[in-house]
C-alpha cells in the first residue's frame, strides 16, 4: 500500500504560509487542513488573517470558521477531529496539506499530545484566584522561576497556558517542560514532511506591520467592537483583539493600541520561531522561495510521481 504523507507548512505569522499551502494543494490536487487555533472561530475573521473568500475558493479548506467563540474547543478536541478527518482524506489523496502557526496544534496532529500526570484540581483553582487578585504578570514570574524553558516557549500572554504549565510544575514538583516530547499516545498512520518558511527578522517585522495596517483598512476596529461583550472568552484573549478592548475601555488611545498590536505580534512571531527551531526535521526555505524547489524536495521525500 502506498504511504500517505501530510505536508505541514509552518513558520512565523505573516510569512506567506497560506499562499504556499494553496499552491501545493493545487499542484497535488488535494485539500488543506488549518492548524491555526484562532482561525477556527467564525466571528474572528479579520484579526486572525484567515484565508480570504478568494483564497478559500482556490482549494478546499477544513477547520476555517467551523466553530464559534462560545464553543468549548481545545487542542485535544482538534487532535481528535483532525485525525478523524485525515483518515477520510487519505482514502482519496496520497498527500494532504496542513498549514498554521500554532505549534501545539500542529504537534498534536503530527506527533500526538504529551501525557501529563494528574494533579490536584485545587491547584488550578488557587492559580485562577491568584490571576484575578494579582494579575498575569505575577504568574508569569512564578513560571519563570519554576520552569524557564516553558516561560520562554509557551504563549506567555495566554493565562490558560501559563496556569496549565504552573499547575504541572506545582503539582508534580517537576518542570512542565520535562514532560514534553516523552511518550505519545498514538502512532501516526501517515508520514509528515514539514516545510518551514523563514526570513530575516527585519523582513518578518516589516511584513507584520504591513499586515496590521491592512487589517485596520479591512475593518478590524469594527469587528472587535462587535465582540466587546465576549472579551472574557479565551478565544478573544488574542493579539489584535485584546489591545483594542483596552482602547474601547479607554485604557489606550488608538495609536497606542495599534503600536501594541504590532509589538505583541512581533513577540508572538519570536515565540513561534523559538518553538519551531526545536524541530530539526523541518526543511527551511526562504519566504521568496521557488515553488519548483519545494515541490522537488517533497517529491524526493515522498518518492511520489506528481
Amino acid at each position: 500500500m502506498m504511504s500517505k504523507f501530510l505536508i505541514s507548512i509552518i513558520g512565523p505569522t505573516a510569512i506567506g504560509k497560506t499562499s504556499l499551502s494553496i499552491k501545493l494543494a493545487q499542484f497535488y490536487k488535494t485539500e488543506i487542513i488549518s492548524a491555526d487555533s484562532r482561525q477556527f472561530y467564525k466571528e474572528m475573521q479579520i484579526g486572525t488573517a484567515a484565508p480570504t473568500k478568494n483564497e478559500l475558493s482556490q482549494a478546499k479548506h477544513h477547520f476555517i470558521h467551523h466553530k464559534s467563540i462560545k464553543d468549548d474547543y481545545n487542542v485535544g478536541s482538534f487532535e481528535k477531529d483532525a485525525l478523524q478527518l485525515l483518515e477520510t482524506l487519505f482514502e482519496k489523496h496520497n498527500v494532504v496539506i496542513m498549514v498554521g502557526g500554532s505549534g501545539l496544534y500542529i504537534d498534536s496532529v503530527t506527533k500526538g499530545l504529551d501525557n501529563f500526570p494528574e494533579v490536584d484540581a485545587s491547584i488550578r483553582k488557587q492559580l485562577n484566584t491568584e490571576l484575578k487578585l494579582k494579575g498575569l504578570s505575577t504568574l508569569q514570574q512564578k513560571l519563570k522561576v519554576l520552569d524557564e524553558v516553558s516561560y520562554n516557549t509557551i504563549a506567555i500572554d495566554n493565562p490558560h497556558r501559563v496556569i496549565r504549565a504552573l499547575e504541572i510544575c506545582i503539582g508534580t514538583g517537576q518542570p512542565y517542560s520535562s514532560f514534553l516530547n516523552k511518550s505519545k499516545k498514538d502512532h501516526r498512520k501517515f508520514k509528515t514532511i514539514t516545510i518551514g518558511l523563514t526570513a530575516e527578522r527585519e523582513t518578518i517585522y516589516n511584513r507584520i506591520n504591513e499586515r496590521v495596517d491592512l487589517m485596520f483598512k479591512e475593518g478590524l476596529l469594527h469587528e472587535t467592537e462587535s465582540l466587546k461583550e465576549y472579551k472574557h472568552l479565551n478565544a478573544l484573549n488574542t493579539v489584535g483583539y485584546k489591545e483594542l478592548f483596552n482602547y474601547f475601555d479607554e485604557e489606550y488611545d488608538l495609536d497606542f493600541a495599534i503600536s501594541e498590536i504590532k509589538k505583541n505580534t512581533r513577540r508572538f512571531a519570536k515565540r513561534q520561531t523559538t518553538w519551531f527551531k526545536k524541530d530539526d526535521t523541518i526543511k527551511w526555505f526562504d519566504y521568496q522561495y521557488k515553488l519548483e524547489e519545494i515541490i522537488d524536495y517533497i517529491n524526493k521525500k515522498t518518492q511520489l510521481e506528481a
